[in-house]
């Protein structure tokens, strides 16, 4: 799988809303009302990674939840990330 170009990235971000774009990676944040809930996050997301066998680097802290989505394989963003951040958006809306 082949990375988007930068600019590719960019356009299509434009229709994602809460997404950027920074170091070579998409990211995201969530905030949710405490731990539980961040984590019940975090495992809805985990099935549906593991389904597409592409994971995401995250953090947690608490009530707070900051993803970042690349191919390490294409070393940038590929199509992948960008079905992966869809699937993340549906999971937590």
């Amino acid at each position: 799988m082949k990375a988007l170009t930068e600019e590719q990235i960019n356009v299509r971000l434009e229709e994602m809303e809460g997404w950027g774009y920074s170091e070579g990676a998409l990211y995201t944040t969530f905030e949710f009302e405490n731990f539980k809930e961040a984590f019940s996050a975090m495992t809805r997301i985990a099935f549906e990674a593991e389904r597409l066998n592409h994971h995401p680097e995250w953090t947690n802290v608490y009530d707070k939840l900051e993803i970042f989505l690349s191919t390490h394989d294409a070393d940038g963003v590929t199509d992948k990330d960008f079905d992966l951040a869809g699937i993340i958006d549906d999971l937590i809306g």
